[in-house]
């Protein structure tokens, strides 16, 4: 069977139209290698894309991403609402079909030296690659965002993995891993209150108590003058996008706030879609693979 692995950089940048094409035509130029999707947020000033195909060929792209992204994009003038530390923020490897997460822990490893060693900025390793459990949480590794990663880096237990502990200066720090499948949803707020969003995104998040697998933030979309709660399911079976969904919905009615609308930014699984149909349907028996009519194709 053909290995095949998705990977999903996310590029401190989502504005500058050229520095954005520059990321496409790279990622489009590597054999072996299909930009399924990419997407840009003025507000988050973020970009993040989705590749697949072969596992050297994935990586090949990803490096060579992440080089433009040094080449183009300096930290030190950078601003935007989602928490960053590095021009290539970071970069994620998902099994898809014949691979493990043990080849993609590796995966990330080779990366991770050559980016390192090639381009001088230092490496975080999270989630699976993670060597001890205090970064397996990307959050964690992000606290401080570049503005304080020269004194992180410093500090006891928090050298990178790979590299010098001290930032590149213009690229800052990047963080490469193995995951499952991430869902990045956003739901957008019908008033212009941050604390409302934060409120919320507090209210559902596994740090603060809320569900396991979902990471939360409040932002303000500028743009548009609205509060979005940001949300990253790192594991949609175990907690499903329509039980966050409501757990927002329901506290942002509590707070006497409605719901604009929601995004997904990226490719998402289509159970996770299925699951949450089935789930406003009221469906009482669903199974995915029976129902599902292209289940029977694939």
């Amino acid at each position: 069977m053909e290995k095949i692995v998705e990977c999903v950089p996310n590029f401190s940048e989502g504005q500058n139209e050229i520095v954005l094409k520059a990321l496409v035509d790279v990622a489009s130029s590597v054999a072996g290698v299909s930009l399924l999707d990419w997407s840009a947020d003025k507000s988050h000033n973020r970009s993040v894309f989705t590749l697949a195909g072969s596992p050297d060929a994935v990586a090949e792209a990803a490096f060579s991403m992440c080089k433009t992204a040094t080449e183009l994009i300096d930290m030190r003038k950078h601003k935007g609402e989602h928490p960053r530390m590095g021009a290539t923020d970071v970069i994620p490897f998902v099994p898809v079909r014949g691979m493990d997460m043990a080849e993609c822990v590796a995966l990330s490893k080779q990366l991770a030296d050559r980016i390192s060693n090639e381009l001088s900025i230092p490496v975080f390793l999270y989630e699976y690659s993670a060597q001890n459990p205090e970064r397996q949480n990307l959050s964690e590794i992000r606290k401080g965002q570049f503005e304080g990663m020269t004194i992180k880096l410093k500090e006891a237990g928090w050298a990178p993995d790979y590299g010098e502990a001290k930032p590149h200066p213009s690229a800052g720090v990047t963080a490469i891993g193995a995951r499952m499948p991430l869902i990045a949803f956003n739901i957008n707020l019908d008033t212009d209150r941050l604390d409302i969003a934060k409120s919320i995104a507090r209210s559902i998040r596994g740090s603060s108590g809320g569900y396991e697998h979902c990471k939360a933030i409040g932002v303000m979309l500028g743009e548009r003058g609205v509060a979005q709660v940001s949300i990253n399911l790192t594991n949609y079976e175990q907690t499903p996008l329509y039980c966050v969904f409501e757990a927002v919905r329901m506290e942002a009615a509590r707070l006497g706030v409605g719901i604009l609308g929601s995004e997904i930014v990226g490719l998402v699984p289509a159970k996770a879609l299925a699951d949450s149909a089935a789930f406003y349907l009221q469906l009482e028996v669903f199974d995915y693979n029976q129902r599902v009519l292209e289940q029977h194709f694939d």
